[in-house]
């Protein structure tokens, strides 16, 4: 298992945009990707499941990946949330 933890930057939180973002790059990936914060977690594929979380500004989160090309889905998932401003 590979992991990441970053406090969320984007003012509004994890909103449709950035949220479509993530589950979008972490899609490319075969390995099981989470989103964790606090004591919920949610599938990262899953749009639905990255908003039900409802992740304000400032929150700390830690996506983790296990499975055949994690090393990589992480790596491009953490790009993804700072070339967006997400982190």
């Amino acid at each position: 298992m590979t992991s990441f933890t970053a406090k969320v930057i984007d003012p509004v939180g994890l909103h449709a945009r950035p949220a479509s973002v993530l589950t979008k790059e972490a899609s490319k990936y075969a390995s099981d990707i989470k989103i964790i914060c606090g004591e919920k977690e949610g599938n990262l594929k899953s749009i639905m499941n990255v908003m039900a979380l409802a992740v304000k500004s400032g929150a700390e989160v830690t996506i983790q990946a296990s499975g055949e090309d994690e090393k990589e889905a992480i790596t491009a998932i953490e790009h993804a949330m700072r070339e967006n401003s997400i982190i």
